[in-house]
């Protein structure tokens, strides 16, 4: 009786995590086609402005102008193809920030935990300084002083970002390092760095997939606050951030222009965050 429940309490809880990884998959599939075919996808232009057209409503609202589908922001640029082009740049900032954050820190985090001595000795220290300095203080520091870019935003992401790495992966490696499998790699005549790569990164790969995913949300709501404060790319590309910014200042006349960025930043790290969350319930040897 008690395995019927537990096997009927796996299955629930793969289909809850088969489930949030369908819908989060499949609205980041959709704004990863978005950004990447925006230029002939958005009904506009993004920079076009027409201050005859300024603060227009959505195409369901009264007073709506036809084509504006998610309205006009005050200079009467279309805010739906912002949307669309302001993903390319949140998705690539993801993207590479986590992708080059994801190869640090867990480098580091598996050297640490697996060789132990003066190496984790090192790194662990390094890690503790490094995160001593508030982050979202230490990124804007560090774009005002290498000056506002897509290049400018990632380095950023990736100075303050890549400790998460290296701590989750460093006690990981340390977990698997001591089961009875590494022993006999050793016994069998394998070399330490060999027993590294071979034996322990197999393993600890799924941990570093879930991370990968979350920290790409995190780089999404990095680059959103840059550009919210003036300190992205340039002010005329089109960004999640930079449009809140805008639509925080005519709330009250044109709520649009806040509400559907907003809600666009909103969905894009819920969505990693349930890909995370997903993946680690996918990858739990306990709901095999």
């Amino acid at each position: 009786m008690a395995d019927a429940e537990t096997l009927d309490g796996r299955s629930q809880v793969r289909r809850r995590a088969g489930l949030r990884l369908w819908l989060s998959a499949a609205w980041l599939g959709t704004l990863c086609i978005l950004a990447l075919f925006a230029p002939w996808i958005a009904p506009k232009d993004p920079l076009a402005q027409d201050l005859f057209l300024g603060r227009m409503p959505p195409a369901w609202v009264a007073g709506a102008e036809p084509g504006y589908w998610l309205g006009t922001d005050s200079l009467g640029r279309d805010v739906l193809s912002r949307i669309i082009h302001g993903a390319r740049v949140a998705l690539s900032v993801a993207l590479i920030a986590g992708a080059i954050t994801c190869v640090i820190g867990a480098t580091l985090g598996l050297l640490a935990g697996f060789l132990r001595g003066w190496v984790d000795l090192l790194i662990s220290r390094l890690i503790d300084i490094w995160m001593a300095f508030p982050p979202v203080l230490f990124s804007i520091l560090l774009i005002a002083v290498l000056g506002p870019g897509l290049w400018s935003i990632i380095l950023a992401i990736v100075v303050i970002d890549w400790t998460r790495f290296a701590r989750v992966v460093r006690a990981e490696a340390m977990a698997q390092g001591a089961m009875d499998y590494v022993a006999s790699a050793r016994v069998a005549g394998r070399g330490r760095i060999g027993t590294m790569l071979r034996e322990i990164l197999p393993n600890v790969l799924p941990t570093v997939t879930v991370l990968l995913t979350l920290e790409m949300g995190i780089a999404v709501i990095v680059e959103a606050i840059l550009s919210f404060v003036n300190l992205s790319i340039s002010t005329d590309a089109p960004t999640w951030g930079g449009m809140i910014a805008e639509g925080r200042a005519s709330i009250h006349q044109a709520w649009w222009v806040l509400v559907f960025p907003l809600g666009t930043l909103f969905l894009t790290v819920l969505s990693f965050s349930q890909l995370g969350e997903g993946l680690k319930d996918r990858f739990d040897p306990v709901l095999r």
